[in-house]
């Protein structure tokens, strides 16, 4: 036996006796075994993502289109597109215009097949009272605000999504390397290898991680067929999921879909290694900061005001 082939299936072994080890636990409970048909048994045994073989990765591709384009009525593409040479994704936010809308929270919503029943969404726009001293202590805000038009007179608000940090806690605490950061600087979630423990939600202080409580539903003809194996394809039950710069769309050398669906052009995203990019021209130019810088995780995600406020000298 190879030493390659030892390590997987070493690796395989220690998933399953943390998988048994949490069978009476709440994570475990949350996975569906009990009701699980033969084909979700076997995606929860598969390989871990990084360790598949080009042809094993085809042929789970293959399948995964087949499964889902049965179950949705439609032709579902999966890809797992490779991150691009000398790019590094960021992503810059100009507080000045955004208004608090939600169309970035519905556009993320129907382009990454998140569930609509129960509700999942992975960006969150936080609204603040202009006077709080204290705004950028994300508990000091009003998540679920309702107001009739918005913008509101004396509120701003800052829309949080993973912060793609350089640095990123929620990939040390995960016990199964079910989480990691590729070349690209997305974080990404194999959520075939996930345990649903949790642990990265906890460790994440942009609370910017969704775990699926229950099953997810999306309705057939909302489905979106373009989906990338750790990105937009519909989660399970049990897994948690979140933002991955639509690694389906930027990875294609697109936009993701929270900027085009931005009214105002509040949303600006790019090549950090560009040097001609839109989001370089930002971080040299303007005056901009990152959510709790103190705490060391570097996010790749900025936020800045371009109106009212002074350039770099």
């Amino acid at each position: 036996m190879s030493e390659d082939t030892k390590e997987k299936n070493n690796s395989l072994i220690t998933r399953r006796k943390l998988l048994a080890g949490l069978a009476a636990g709440a994570a475990a409970l949350a996975l569906p075994v009990k009701n699980a048909d033969a084909y979700v048994v076997e995606e929860y045994l598969r390989q871990h993502f990084k360790r598949l073989t080009p042809e094993e990765l085809k042929g789970i591709l293959k399948k995964t289109e087949e499964e889902l384009s049965f179950k949705y009525g439609k032709q579902i593409n999966v890809k797992a597109t490779p991150p691009m040479d000398n790019v590094l994704y960021g992503y810059a936010l100009d507080l000045s215009r955004c208004v608090g809308c939600r169309r970035c929270v519905y556009g993320c919503v129907n382009e990454n097949n998140l569930s609509r029943n129960p509700q999942i969404q992975w960006i969150k726009v936080l609204e603040f009272e202009k006077e709080n001293p204290k705004w950028q202590i994300l508990e000091e805000s009003n998540r679920y605000y309702e107001p009739e038009q918005v913008p509101e007179k004396g509120k701003f608000y800052v829309p949080v999504q993973c912060q793609q940090c350089k640095n990123p806690p929620c990939v040390k605490v995960c016990p199964v390397q079910a989480t990691w950061q590729e070349p690209d600087g997305i974080v990404v979630v194999d959520y075939n290898w996930c345990i649903g423990c949790r642990f990265c939600m906890a460790a994440c202080p942009y609370g910017a991680r969704n775990f699926n409580w229950g099953k997810p539903y999306v309705p057939n003809e909302e489905i979106n067929p373009n989906m990338h194996y750790l990105g937009n394809r519909p989660q399970y039950k049990g897994v948690v999921g979140k933002c991955t710069f639509c690694i389906q769309r930027s990875r294609e050398g697109r936009y993701t879909a929270c900027v085009e669906a931005c009214p105002v052009g509040a949303r600006k995203f790019g090549n950090l290694l560009d040097p001609k990019s839109e989001i370089r021209y930002i971080l040299e130019n303007l005056k901009v900061f990152r959510l709790k810088e103190e705490l060391d995780t570097n996010p790749k995600f900025f936020y800045f005001f371009s109106m009212g406020m002074p350039v770099k000298s």
